[in-house]
């Protein structure tokens, strides 16, 4: 494992979980600093740069969510949320809020890394001036494919009305800059090299927590769950007419797949 991760800052008023988190991130090979409330978990994150931050949702004086909300007025920093509640409203107020991710307690330390890990091999864009965490980790051996056939992979997908560059990870649609967080990015580009093919949830899972989550690997229903709201958000964003759809289907017990083609719209 890399020696040079950066700054990792955990925000855990539990003293066994923060230890463990401690512990796992600094054999990793992060330089980890740690708070033991919301309040002083910002001020850590700001004074320290992080790359990194591993949030609890159940801060005794803030909670877990505006502290994310003030992190993110200043730092671009990677987040994981975690919390003992696998409730949506939950799942849906920490991405809402702008986290990377969500674990529920209680995890697995090797969990935690895999989680982290690929997070940071995703690019991330430079806002406010904030220097993004670098993707330092050891390369993975490949994923499996999420789904197949998929169309043959090239940076720019165009699907009814709608480009994607995975290169600049940008996405239009009729022409008009479209603004997605790094997930609601990674599935809209799996959907659309699919080329049509069902892609399960767990597919999605997949795709978005990286190379760490295999076949063999368990799958729980918040991780499920995570990707519905992921999708949910997309397609608001997208502003999709929900009995007609023009990128997003829903097979229904199964995953969503890419919408038929609209030769007009191309």
């Amino acid at each position: 494992m890399d020696d040079d991760l950066g700054v990792a800052v955990v925000i855990e008023d539990d003293a066994d979980v923060r230890n463990l988190l401690e512990g796992v991130l600094s054999q990793a090979g992060f330089e980890v600093h740690t708070a033991v409330d919301g309040r002083a978990g910002v001020e850590v994150v700001r004074s320290k740069q992080a790359n990194v931050v591993t949030l609890d949702i159940g801060l005794p004086d803030i909670d877990g969510f505006e502290v994310l909300r003030r992190i993110r007025h200043f730092s671009n920093a990677y987040v994981v949320m975690l919390t003992g509640r696998t409730e949506e409203p939950d799942l849906l107020s920490a991405l809402n809020a702008g986290a990377d991710d969500y674990i529920a307690k209680p995890f697995r330390p090797r969990e935690l890394r895999a989680r982290v890990a690929a997070m940071m091999r995703r690019p991330r864009h430079e806002t406010s001036g904030h220097k993004p965490a670098q993707a330092m980790w050891p390369a993975a051996p490949a994923a499996p494919a999420a789904a197949a056939p998929r169309q043959h992979d090239t940076a720019v997908l165009q699907h009814n009305g709608l480009v994607l560059n995975h290169r600049t990870r940008t996405v239009e649609v009729q022409g008009e800059p479209l603004a997605l967080t790094r997930s609601e990015f990674d599935l809209l580009h799996v959907l659309l090299r699919g080329g049509g093919a069902v892609c399960t949830r767990a597919d999605l899972v997949r795709a978005v927590r990286g190379e760490f989550y295999d076949e063999d690997t368990y799958i729980s229903e918040a991780d499920e769950r995570a990707v519905e709201v992921h999708i949910g958000n997309l397609r608001r964003k997208l502003k999709e007419d929900q009995l007609s759809p023009r990128w997003l289907q829903t097979v229904r017990g199964v995953g969503y797949r890419l919408a038929p083609s609209r030769p007009h719209e191309r």
